[in-house]
């Protein structure tokens, strides 16, 4: 005989509209709880308002990306097609890493050849935006993940449809059985089920 053992990972309410599903997200976040999330079928105009989120931090990590990318582009390019080790005074080294500069119809090797850099620098900084883009926001949203407690909820598949919930999670330090559950009520939340989670 085998037990399976299960941990509370929240409460799911389920409320009748867009109204209702906003201003219940309002009395969630007066209510001071931090782990609770809201789930609807389509995008809700203020949602992030009503909820009190933050402006993502993820920009900052794409514009990091891409200066990266761009640095890396101009690095390259100037280290293997400009007589970048003569112009600091290391020539020797030219010889050393076989670089080559590409000389074009006579065209000088130097620093000032800057312009025919700017497609491969723009390539590699929309590269590595992309990546950081999307690396970054599965990091940030704890993605990918195989399996979520609401996927065993009865009600839960109905938010691609037609539902909307809000689900407060057990590891909010302000989360008690008796005390969020009475909050989900108040808010006009209906079916309210205690989510478990299996180990």
């Amino acid at each position: 005989m085998s037990t399976t053992l299960k941990r509370v990972h929240g409460y799911l309410a389920e409320f009748d509209s867009v109204k209702d599903l906003y201003h219940a997200a309002e009395q969630v976040r007066d209510a001071g709880y931090q782990r609770w999330d809201v789930h609807s079928p389509f995008p809700i105009h203020g949602m992030d308002t009503a909820m009190g989120n933050p402006r993502s931090i993820l920009p900052k990590f794409v514009f990091c990306g891409g200066i990266t990318g761009t640095t890396i582009a101009f690095i390259l390019q100037t280290i293997t097609q400009t007589n970048f080790w003569s112009h600091i005074g290391l020539g020797f080294l030219q010889k050393i890493v076989e670089t080559y500069p590409t000389v074009v119809q006579g065209k000088p090797t130097d620093i000032w050849t800057l312009p025919a850099f700017f497609p491969v620098m723009f390539e590699l900084t929309i590269l590595f935006s992309a990546f950081t883009t999307l690396f970054g926001l599965l990091a940030l949203i704890g993605l990918p993940r195989w399996n979520h407690p609401l996927f065993a909820s009865k009600n839960f598949p109905k938010f691609s449809d037609d539902g909307f919930f809000v689900c407060i999670e057990a590891r909010d330090p302000k989360f008690s059985q008796e005390g969020t559950k009475s909050l989900l009520e108040k808010a006009g939340g209906k079916n309210i089920e205690l989510v478990e989670d299996e180990l």
